[in-house]
């Protein structure tokens, strides 16, 4: 998770810096401190994802955010679902 973290961070750092944003104009925009920006920036697992969602916002991505956690895409729930249908099915045929 951690990783994950760091990387969004960083590449909202790059999204901000090629919109030619400071820290300070971004936070504004953010309605966030600089300070919370920079943690952000960082990948900060205390930062709220309510910050994560505006800067992804603010860079025209947000629409991503809901697609974190589809369950259309959640490939371990497919697996042990199947898993206990195929053990549900071998203990009625039994």
């Amino acid at each position: 998770m951690e990783r994950a973290l760091i990387t969004l961070g960083e590449h909202l750092y790059i999204a901000r810096k090629r919109r030619k944003q400071t820290l300070s104009s971004f936070a504004d925009r953010m309605q966030v401190s600089v300070p919370t920006l920079r943690k952000m920036e960082r990948g900060d697992p205390t930062v709220s994802i309510s910050v994560y969602a505006m800067a992804l916002w603010l860079i025209g991505r947000v629409q991503f955010l809901a697609e974190i956690a589809n369950p259309v895409s959640d490939e371990m729930a497919l697996l042990l679902e199947l898993r206990n249908l195929s053990t549900q099915q071998k203990g009625t045929s039994r």
